[in-house]
């Protein structure tokens, strides 16, 4: 088995009473592209600055390629970091940026050795030509790929990323997530990115670590931390959920039976991901509104299923699909993501208007209210 390119074992960091990480234990695996997403304060930006160098771990240990490196130096570990504002020398140009790190070894390769690396990694990032324009002379795009071409350049064994695409438009943002993404396959070598926004962690990351008040709560892939969150706070950092509290009355395998606030009896399964829920837990039923079906009249279906009266309260078209905000006696406020195709000619519906609301008891997930 491989040994994984960046792990944490028991890692903590502490300022004076402030615990900032706690306990970390985390295994990066070599290639791969992995987001540490969470709130402003939870930790991410701590972890990924023990990784680089810049901030050493109060306790626990932190190894690269199975070798400790706690103590060593930033400029002694094969990592390099994209900052969130790029930290781009502006007295320099492009080519002389890219060109720094180059510069900075011993023994300093040759003039001509150094031109051939710029030009490969700017046309890696799509800026050749672009090696005599001054800093200021660029978008904010094309900073962003002249910072990573400057941390690419040294081929570094992982590329550490802290939110550099928080200062980019929507549109920018999502044409360079399409550029990581596909430089990361490209080259191979590992990517640690953090961010805030979920969005950018599920499209862009093949894991992703979901981290609270210094800790990982879950990790693992988007696509099982988004059908299977160990817990209310998972389900609510990834994705939009409909989340309805109570009380489990019978847990079970197939089925956990739960009691609601406002006495509404529901079904749902557990997440194989969490402890079993016990009979008396308080817990939250969750179903994603894109599960949610929305009709005139009640469907007949042969899988188990709940359905609702609910009056719709707002209606908002978002060209693939429309979203409902509606209120059901009982349950409150749920939100209803209906796909076009599935009101194609009817028009749908609008504000005050009655529907049924309903989902599969599979759609439904039981989860740890915590």
């Amino acid at each position: 088995m491989n040994e994984p390119d960046i792990a944490f074992r028991g890692v903590s960091k502490t300022y004076g009473d402030v615990v900032a990480v706690n306990r970390v234990d985390l295994e990066i695996p070599t290639g791969a592209f992995v987001s540490l997403l969470g709130p402003s304060g939870c930790g991410k930006t701590t972890s990924l600055r023990i990784m680089a160098g810049f901030e050493h771990p109060s306790e626990g240990e932190v190894e690269i390629s199975g070798k400790s490196v706690v103590g060593v130096p930033a400029y002694r570990r094969p990592v390099n970091m994209v900052f969130q504002n790029y930290a781009l020398f502006p007295h320099l140009n492009v080519f002389d940026n890219v060109a720094f790190g180059l510069r900075q070894q011993s023994p300093r390769p040759g003039r001509s050795e150094i031109e051939g690396h710029v030009a490969r990694a700017l046309e890696l990032v799509r800026l050749s030509g672009y090696g005599g324009r001054r800093i200021w002379e660029l978008s904010g795009g094309q900073q962003q790929r002249v910072a990573l071409a400057r941390a690419l350049i040294n081929r570094p064994k992982v590329l550490l990323l802290d939110e550099p695409l928080a200062a980019l438009d929507r549109k920018l943002r999502r044409d360079m997530q399409i550029e990581l993404q596909n430089l990361q396959n490209g080259l191979g070598i590992t990517f640690v990115l953090v961010t805030h926004d979920q969005e950018e962690a599920l499209s862009m990351s093949n894991m992703v670590c979901i981290m609270r008040e210094g800790r990982v709560v879950q990790s693992g892939s988007p696509q099982s931390l988004y059908d299977e969150p160990v817990n209310k706070y998972v389900a609510d950092f990834v994705g939009r959920s409909n989340f309805f509290a109570g009380t489990v009355l019978e847990p079970g395998m197939d089925g956990v039976i739960l009691k609601t606030t406002a006495g509404v009896i529901l079904t749902g399964r557990p997440s194989v991901t969490a402890k079993p829920p016990r009979k008396g837990d308080p817990a939250v039923l969750m179903v994603r509104p894109e599960l949610i079906s929305i009709s005139a009249a009640p469907t007949e279906q042969e899988e188990p299923r709940f359905e609702t009266r609910a009056r719709i309260k707002n209606r908002i078209f978002l060209g693939e699909h429309t979203e409902y905000l509606a209120e059901a006696p009982g349950l409150g406020d749920i939100l209803v993501l209906a796909p076009k195709k599935e009101e194609s000619g009817g028009g749908g519906f609008s504000a005050g208007d009655d529907a049924i609301l309903g989902w599969t008891d599979g759609a439904a997930l039981v989860l740890a209210d915590n």
